[in-house]
């Protein structure tokens, strides 16, 4: 019952969430992530590319929260700048895993990762921008 619970609190968006919220676009991206990354073949090339894009993918969104709870701004520009370079680094292991998987039938869905990885990258950068442009 109780891990029930917890799932549920887990699971569960907050009441108060905006119409647009980074925070849960970086989890949802990170859960489609992690399914994707399930259908690639394991073998020696893909399976330590896969580590480091489950890695990258998933420190995108845990450094963002981290963001969100810092000290001052300077902390907060700090963790956002960390955010976008995982980000960076997931568009650089998902290319290599599209290069080395083409023709695959989930290539398509890889893609779709690079295009997300590329679309908060961007978001992150500007987040930088308009924070550090505030006096």
């Amino acid at each position: 019952m109780a891990t029930t619970n917890l799932q549920t609190k887990v699971n569960k968006k907050p009441a108060n969430t905006k119409a647009y919220d980074l925070e849960e676009r970086t989890l949802e991206f990170s859960k489609r992530a992690l399914q994707i990354l399930k259908g690639l073949p394991q073998n020696t090339f893909n399976t330590p590319i896969i580590s480091q894009v489950v890695r990258s993918i998933t420190a995108i969104g845990a450094n963002y929260i981290e963001a969100k709870e810092s000290l001052g701004k300077k902390d907060f520009i700090m963790r956002v700048r960390i955010s976008r370079k995982e980000a960076k680094e997931s568009c650089y292991w998902l290319r290599i895993l599209v290069s080395n998987n083409n023709g695959l039938q989930i290539i398509k869905s890889v893609d779709e990762l690079l295009d997300e990885s590329f679309q908060l990258l961007k978001i992150l950068s500007k987040i930088i921008e308009n924070s550090s442009n505030k006096a």
